[in-house]
């Protein structure tokens, strides 16, 4: 079953929140212009497509990137300082998915999009695990860059990923960003 035209842009219009929506650990460190969830979640697309590994599927990779927030376009960016439990989050963001399938009317393409979305969730696969790892790396390649543009020091956030980096490749950019960190602070 295909989707209508009007399911669609009824989907499309759900997407467009995660363009206007800011992420909530920039706003809670004041960053002024902080990325919004597709500024974060077209950046780990893009980190995807630079991953050289032959035993990944990488389009699926890209695919999951561009998915993995979503649901946030429904339930907004919940941090782990929110309040809400882990188990209470996984259920409103699965209710958020559920209605993005039927909002596509629960076709081949609002499938593939859930299955994306449940297999990051839980970390199911090698490309899950390598999504996991661009996702924390496109986060402190941001924090970088606001430490330098907004003269903050966002240590919490690269302490909270420091040594849970998986794949070599990502291992090589992280270290990259610490390097590039610390000549920073030298200055």
């Amino acid at each position: 079953m295909s989707s209508s035209a009007s399911s669609v842009i009824d989907f499309l219009h759900i997407v467009e929140r995660l363009k206007r929506t800011k992420r909530t650990g920039w706003i809670n460190n004041e960053i002024s212009g902080p990325e919004s969830i597709a500024d974060h979640m077209y950046r780990m697309g893009i980190m995807a497509m630079l991953v050289e590994d032959p035993s990944l599927d990488r389009t699926r990779c890209i695919k999951m990137a561009i998915v993995h927030d979503l649901a946030e376009a429904l339930v907004g960016d919940i941090t782990p300082y929110d309040g809400v439990s882990k188990e209470k989050k996984r259920e409103m963001e699965l209710d958020g998915m559920r209605q993005i399938s039927q909002t596509l009317g629960d076709s081949a393409y609002a499938q593939e999009i859930v299955e994306l979305w449940l297999e990051y969730e839980n970390d199911m696969t090698s490309e899950a695990h390598l999504v996991h790892d661009l996702d924390k790396c496109e986060m402190i390649v941001q924090a970088l860059e606001y430490e330098k543009s907004d003269g903050k020091d966002l240590e919490s956030f690269f302490a909270s990923t420091r040594g849970i980096f998986k794949h070599p490749q990502v291992q090589s950019w992280v270290e990259e960003i610490y390097r590039r960190r610390s000549a920073a602070a030298k200055k």
